[in-house]
């Protein structure tokens, strides 16, 4: 396609809204300022440039694609900038490393999360080798019914004091979880069963699990584990302790 027909092709596809690529120039006249002449002889060049080469709708859609995902990212973080306080606050037991740290590592995790899970090596032994970390996990079950029941029993237990102890139970269990599984293990880990099964439908436990959804949709959450690196980045999925090492070094460098 030569250079004037792909300027043309840029102007009719900025009219739909549209742009074929980030190299096309677009036009400054604005779409409402079209005639009904102009907008046929449009819809001429887009068919017509379309049969000569399909590519171009493509290019177009997957520059949409990356547009919005970009805002999207834009917007999860200028979340996170203006409601840090809230994002980096949560209950004594859900705070590991240094409470009074110089950066705050923020972890969204799922229990029954199988990439959660192969995390908590990773996490642990960083937060052991910089004692400068602090983190605060966010518990939140959207798996499945499965994570639900795990999540509620994690937060009852803390209300025994238990959280951690519970959450590395679950956290390591296999067997699917069932109030009578959940009995054993509280059991097990010398918590009073029949009041963390109890607790389990208590309007705290609901509440935090509400309150960390909530977060979770208000940075845009795509899935289990996440991580939010002071307020610099929103890093999604299981990543190797040296992503995370990078990712702390640059949010640090971005806090002075």
């Amino acid at each position: 396609m030569t250079r004037p027909t792909r300027t043309k092709l840029a102007g009719a596809l900025l009219a739909l809204g549209l742009s074929a690529s980030t190299s096309i120039p677009a036009l400054a006249e604005p779409a409402s300022s079209f005639s009904p002449q102009q907008r046929a002889e449009i819809v001429s060049i887009l068919r017509d440039a379309l049969k000569n080469d399909p590519s171009i709708l493509s290019d177009a859609i997957v520059a949409l694609r990356q547009g919005a995902q970009q805002k999207a990212a834009d917007d999860a973080l200028t979340h996170v900038k203006s409601d840090r306080e809230r994002l980096q606050k949560g209950p004594d037991y859900t705070i590991r490393g240094n409470p009074e740290g110089d950066l705050t590592i923020v972890e969204f995790l799922d229990p029954r999360c199988g990439y959660c899970r192969s995390m908590v090596p990773v996490v642990d032994a960083l937060l052991k080798s910089d004692t400068k970390l602090r983190l605060v996990e966010k518990l939140v079950p959207v798996l499945s019914e499965k994570s639900v029941l795990d999540t509620q029993a994690i937060f009852a237990a803390a209300l025994q004091g238990g959280y951690e102890k519970m959450k590395h139970a679950l956290m390591q269990d296999t067997t699917p979880p069932t109030l009578d599984r959940i009995r054993q293990l509280a059991t097990a880990n010398g918590l009073n069963a029949d009041k963390l099964v109890t607790d389990m439908h208590a309007s705290s436990v609901a509440a935090q699990i509400n309150e960390n959804l909530a977060e979770a949709r208000l940075i845009g959450l795509d899935g289990t584990p996440t991580f939010v690196f002071g307020t610099s980045a929103i890093i999604p999925g299981a990543i190797s302790a040296e992503e995370m090492r990078s990712q702390i070094k640059t949010a640090r460098s971005a806090a002075r």
